[in-house]
């Protein structure tokens, strides 16, 4: 039960990291645990709202306190290009998180 829950959510992560030619198994990227969805699968904004929305309708997860601006923050533009932005730190959005919280029923994480 616990390996079909990790293998739905890999399923269902998939399509949001791009489709390739020929549907070629060599080039798809494997996703882990750790696979983070911001960094490594480079989603934007929108597209995890959409991931998240399926995830929770799917796997019937409560939400929470779940806020998709926590791992996607708002980034202040500057109309000065020699001014250095500042970084924001982002806490980590992985499919660990996907599917430990799968197994629990809720968001579990703040």
């Amino acid at each position: 039960m616990v390996d079909d829950i990790e293998q739905r959510i890999y399923a269902l992560v998939r399509p949001f990291n791009g489709v390739y030619l020929f549907n070629n198994k060599k080039r798809q990227e494997v996703f882990t645990p750790e696979t983070d969805l911001d960094t490594d699968l480079k989603l934007d904004i929108g597209e995890a709202e959409d991931l998240m929305d399926k995830y929770f309708s799917e796997f019937n997860v409560q939400r929470d306190n779940f806020a998709i601006e926590k791992y996607y923050p708002y980034e202040p533009i500057s109309w000065n290009p020699f001014k250095k932005p500042i970084p924001i730190s982002v806490p980590d959005f992985t499919i660990g998180m996907l599917i430990e919280s799968a197994k629990a029923g809720r968001w579990l994480y703040d």
